[in-house]
């Protein structure tokens, strides 16, 4: 069975018409138009993604601030308090933490939706044609809904520790399109390898826990002093994504110029090397999934 775009024979009477799938020529070819023509399936399955979700849930979608306020009472109690973990201009850690959760917990729920997307869609792919991208790309979007909850409550916490949006936040946008590029991007590659090798969704637990550690979630990014080292830090995208959240919501000044061309770097290649490491599995997902 191949995976690729269909085309109708149409010297044919209606009647007599089939549906042709031939492969498509490229691995970075994407078709906008196709894409467009199923724009009514993706919408569909963004919402089913945010649907099952919360589906028997006693506090509904409330677990998208639940989560990242008690996250931070946490780290707040303990990286915070104990620890002594200093912020960047002496910012209150409760909002120097929450202000890095709100992004972080995008990321890390995207990328986990994210590469379940074409196994868990396993019987839809198996039985009709669409673009597969649509799968990861709409388990990315449907987390957003989670994202402006606990960014409402970002904005109203702010005040209370008398932070108040300056010329900065007209940038957040673009941060915010950062973090939707390395969270796909990332998404794509592990969704793509999931279809053959089902190890993924055991590894994904894993690779959360350990990025949310080399990302500065819990400490601020200028504590690392060296230059070599803060070189192969800022490697990490999540870095340019979380310090730009922080500069332009809660006026951290721990964003440079330099680490943010590094982690944007970084993450458009991660998403032009997930585009085309999907496009080039994409033809086998029916016949391996």
């Amino acid at each position: 069975m191949t995976d690729t775009p269909k085309h109708q024979i149409s010297n044919l009477p209606p009647s007599k018409r089939v549906t042709v799938v031939i492969p498509s020529k490229g691995w970075f070819h994407i078709d906008w138009r196709e894409i467009w023509h199923f724009r009514e399936l993706f919408f569909t399955l963004t919402l089913r993604d945010i649907r099952v979700r919360y589906k028997q849930t006693a506090v509904g979608f409330a677990w998208a601030v639940i989560q990242p306020l008690m996250t931070m009472v946490v780290f707040s109690l303990f990286f915070g308090g104990l620890a002594g973990v200093p912020t960047d201009d002496g910012i209150a850690y409760p909002i120097f933490s929450y202000a890095a959760l709100v992004p972080w917990q995008f990321f890390a729920g995207s990328l986990t939706s994210s590469a379940q997307s074409i196994v868990s869609s396993s019987n839809l792919v198996k039985k009709i044609y669409f673009p597969r991208i649509i799968l990861p790309v709409s388990s990315v979007m449907a987390q957003l809904v989670d994202f402006f909850l606990a960014f409402l409550i970002l904005l109203i916490m702010m005040p209370f520790f008398g932070i108040y949006p300056d010329y900065r936040i007209i940038f957040f946008p673009l941060f915010l399109l950062f973090a939707i590029m390395t969270a796909l991007g990332i998404g794509l590659w592990f969704s793509a390898i999931n279809v053959v090798f089902r190890d993924v969704r055991f590894t994904i637990p894993f690779v959360i826990q350990m990025w949310l550690f080399i990302s500065p979630v819990v400490y601020s990014s200028s504590l690392i002093e060296n230059d070599i080292l803060r070189l192969f830090y800022n490697l990490n995208p999540m870095v340019g994504v979380i310090n730009g959240f922080r500069w332009s919501l809660i006026g951290s000044s721990a964003l440079t110029a330099s680490s943010l061309v590094v982690s944007v770097l970084v993450s458009v290649t991660l998403l032009v090397s997930g585009l085309w490491y999907f496009r080039r599995q994409e033809k086998t997902f029916a016949d391996v999934v």
